[in-house]
């Protein structure tokens, strides 16, 4: 698992890595642009929505989104990755922070259409994605949802299979969610699959 330093170190590449994974259709990144374009459409239903993106590395998806009329607001704690999503959406109140220990307080006075986290909560242990998904349903406005972009999967055993098929290029650091053990403590869970290791997670408030 990388810390922040080493999410600084790769920030100029990260895109470009990320492709190449999505490209060759192989875990980690399967199925990234799809996931991305999923819930680009589905924030931009709501016009000019309030949009908070915890964990938004490059800003990939929310610089869109800000071109697109959103009101952006996020969290990551790369201080590399900060620079660079800044210099797209210039009017976006980002702040750095690591989300494992909680949410900026500046993100937590306001309420939002949508949460949004993409390929971001593996870094946290189960427990810890628990109790932010508590928190952000906490800050959502009254018809809002929290879209979760990730590796994931339905069963424990689609996880199992995943891991054999990637071999040595398999994460042990990473804690990817499995939709059936975590609905147990978040209830009305809705998953879409997208890839052989990859999907949205929709919750609502």
């Amino acid at each position: 698992m990388l810390d922040s330093k080493g999410f600084d170190l790769w920030a100029d590449g990260y895109d470009k890595s990320v492709g190449l994974s999505d490209e060759e259709n192989v875990y980690p990144f399967a199925g990234y642009r799809e996931i991305l374009n999923r819930i680009y459409n589905t924030v931009l239903v709501r016009k000019n929505a309030v949009v908070c993106d915890i964990g938004f590395g490059t800003g990939v998806l929310t610089s869109r989104l800000a071109d697109a009329g959103c009101e952006v607001w996020g969290q990551d704690f790369s201080a590399e990755m900060l620079k660079i999503a800044s210099r797209k959406m210039p009017s976006a109140h980002l702040f750095r922070g690591d989300f494992s220990k909680g949410l900026a307080a500046e993100l937590c006075q306001n309420t939002y259409d949508f949460i949004i986290a993409t390929y971001s909560l593996h870094h946290l242990t189960d427990p810890e994605k628990v109790e932010l998904i508590k928190t952000m349903k906490a800050l959502l406005k009254p018809d809002g949802a929290i879209l979760i972009g990730d590796v994931m999967f339905e069963t424990r055993a689609e996880l199992t299979r995943c891991r054999e098929e990637a071999g040595d290029e398999w994460d042990d650091e990473e804690i990817y969610i499995v939709t059936e053990e975590l609905g147990s403590a978040i209830p009305n869970l809705e998953f879409t699959q997208i890839s052989h290791c990859a999907g949205v997670l929709t919750i609502h408030k």
